[in-house]
């Protein structure tokens, strides 16, 4: 390969904080998804959550859920993509084939993406980071500022915004009976009966009626690029450059956004479990930007405690899972199927389990997930799917096993 050209990044040029940042948040996608997938009007309906005997925790523990994770964990998430991102292009730009290559990867992510989407669950976002990282490609040049301001606009818009805007012009792309009782049942009988084709084929139609046709997609590819506009203006603020100098500012977030936002969210959750429909409509176009405040104010909140050596023990060990972002979010797919879907050794709880255990689900799953990403980074120098995408983006095999895990002969 020409020395000149991009390469991967290598294990000293990885900024620690980035991917503890990056753990947390994928536990937090994680729960997010399942409490979601499981959840009303996907799978289960609200009579059979109901007639659960944990219905009272599950109550509790969805509200917990969309006040302290909904929409702040998929929000830093998009946010250190795009910073991510940014990084690399600002390591590439100028050398030859970085163009190329930067949007090779992007297409081996929007293949992984299709492929988690139709084969694991319909609600990959792998698809629509590859679709804003082009975005991002074409503002890479842009002044700081304009990435900030485009962010904080971004941030304004979500798919709520846009069903309600459409809705006010009598346009309503996807059909309400997609979220009707005999819909939900329809797809819970799929879901639970032994035959995987037929989940595969289900995903597809629901992926076209509310991803495609019902453009969802289009408002999630604005909501990530604004978020990715944001982690490219925090890149160039030089902010994990040095973070001793930023600390002060950090302070300051964090004390302010932290309370702040979890009161916005609270408020927004009493008048979304409200019976004022116009009100309810308002509070959930508002759901995105409270989402940004509170997110920011958690990552600044961990940034300054890693500074720390109680912080470092506390949020250190979620590094591992970060530097092996890729394999884990889609490993999180297999949780999904294996507890809700009736397919070989599957559990098929579909419309019998609640939010609750989802939620132990979820911590115990993690825990393994922190425990298997250090026990492999141990030995190897990659995920196994970091591993992949960086063999089909440079089109040379990296060296997987760490030098001193190999065994020497005798």
């Amino acid at each position: 390969m020409d020395q000149n050209a991009i390469a991967p990044v290598g294990e000293r040029q990885r900024i620690g904080e980035i991917d503890v940042l990056r753990g947390i948040a994928l536990f937090g996608v994680l729960t997010m998804n399942f409490v979601y997938f499981a959840g009303e009007g996907q799978i289960a309906t609200k009579d059979q959550l109901a007639a659960l005997p944990t219905a009272g925790l599950d109550w509790w523990a969805y509200e917990f859920v969309r006040l302290f994770i909904g929409d702040k964990a998929n929000t830093v998430f998009a946010t250190l993509f795009g910073l991510g991102f940014y990084l690399q292009m600002q390591r590439g730009e100028g050398r030859p084939g970085f163009e190329r290559r930067f949007a090779r990867r992007l297409f081996w992510l929007l293949m992984f993406g299709i492929f988690n989407s139709l084969f694991l669950w319909f609600g990959d976002i792998l698809n629509l980071y590859a679709v804003a990282g082009f975005g991002l490609l074409l503002m890479r040049k842009w002044r700081t500022r304009s990435l900030l301001l485009f962010g904080i606009i971004a941030a304004l818009y979500s798919y709520n915004l846009q069903e309600w805007l459409l809705g006010r012009a009598g346009i309503h792309p996807v059909p309400d009976s997609l979220y009707g009782d005999p819909a939900v049942l329809h797809r819970q009988e799929v879901a639970v009966g032994n035959d995987y084709w037929s989940i595969v084929t289900l995903f597809a139609e629901w992926t076209w009626l509310e991803w495609l046709a019902g453009g969802m997609m289009a408002a999630w590819v604005v909501y990530a690029l604004g978020r990715f506009a944001l982690g490219a203006a925090i890149g160039r603020s030089g902010l994990f450059d040095d973070v001793p100098r930023f600390l002060p500012l950090l302070r300051r977030i964090a004390a302010i956004a932290i309370p702040l936002g979890i009161a916005l969210g609270l408020a927004i959750r009493l008048v979304v479990n409200g019976d004022d429909d116009g009100a309810r409509d308002i509070a959930n176009i508002l759901r995105s930007p409270v989402a940004l405040v509170l997110a920011a104010g958690y990552c600044a909140g961990i940034v300054v405690a890693l500074q720390r050596g109680w912080g470092r023990a506390l949020f250190g060990p979620f590094a591992a899972v970060g530097r092996m972002a890729l394999t884990n979010y889609l490993a999180q797919g297999f949780i999904y199927a294996f507890v809700l879907f009736g397919v070989g050794p599957g559990l098929g709880l579909a419309g019998r389990i609640g939010s609750f255990a989802v939620l132990l689900i979820c911590v115990a799953f993690f825990a393994f997930q922190v425990v298997f990403s250090h026990w492999w980074l141990a030995r190897f120098q990659f995920g196994p799917m970091e591993w992949l995408w960086r063999w089909l983006t440079y089109g040379e095999r990296p060296p997987l096993r760490r030098a001193s895990a190999v065994p020497q002969a005798a």
